[in-house]
Parts: C-alpha cells; sequence; structure tokens
C-alpha cells in the first residue's frame, strides 16, 4: 500500500499521467504491490506561484525537467529492493514521460501497519481493528 506524490515543473496531464505510471509499474515489479494498489498524487508546479527547488548535489546535474517523488510504504524492504525500485523508477520515467534519470528524485519514508487508514475512519492494517 505505498501513498506516492510526484511533483513535476510545467508538467501536462499526459506527462503526469506517464510519472504517475511509472512509478506504480516500477512498484509492482521491484516491491510486489498489487496492481490495483494505487494512491497518488501527481502535482504540476507551473515555476511562477508554485516551483520547485533544486542544486547539482552530489555532482547530479539537474534542471528543470526535475521530478520528486515521495513514496510512504509499510517498512520491511532491504535496501537492495530499494535500490532495484530506485533505478526502475528512473528507467520507466525515462521511457514513459521522457524525463532523463539524472532528474529523478526519490525518497521513501517508512511506517508501520498502524500508520494506515484506507477509509471510514479505521486503521484496517491495526490489530484489534
Amino acid at each position: 500500500m505505498p501513498f506516492v506524490r510526484v511533483d513535476a515543473l510545467r508538467a501536462d496531464a499526459e506527462r503526469l499521467d506517464a510519472l504517475g505510471r511509472a512509478v506504480h509499474d516500477a512498484l509492482v515489479e521491484t516491491i510486489g504491490f498489487p496492481p490495483d494498489d494505487r494512491f497518488q498524487v501527481l502535482t504540476s508546479h507551473d515555476g511562477t506561484s508554485g516551483t520547485l527547488r533544486y542544486d547539482d548535489y552530489l555532482g547530479v546535474h539537474r534542471d528543470e525537467g526535475i521530478v520528486y517523488v515521495a513514496i510512504t510504504m509499510r517498512s520491511g524492504r532491504p535496501p537492495e529492493q530499494k535500490r532495484a525500485l530506485y533505478r526502475r523508477i528512473a528507467e520507466l520515467a525515462e521511457e514513459y514521460a521522457g524525463t532523463e534519470p539524472r532528474n529523478v528524485f526519490i525518497t521513501v519514508t517508512e511506517n508501520e501497519s498502524t500508520d494506515w487508514s484506507f477509509g471510514h475512519g479505521e486503521a484496517q492494517y491495526a490489530p484489534g481493528s
């Protein structure tokens, strides 16, 4: 049950959809999430009233093609699986949306089962729910 947020500069609906599909397909392929387990917020920033900031940290030159991908999911995946996820997201973002891999910035935040409610104000995966 990942919750995904994708933020991009001046992305039209088609590009946002392609980026969302890239992340979802990578999560299904590398982590094993079910194909119907998709919860995403896809946002385009116009560069004036809303923008994204970035530098060349760690020698990675980024430009206006920058895409921020924030994934929240339950903890427990080993580092190798996360590395495979990052690699696959970058590959699919390039294939589906034409985004250069250097412009794909990914962060994963992990939490526990009790940190999720899928509706009705219930913690469906919490013990005693």
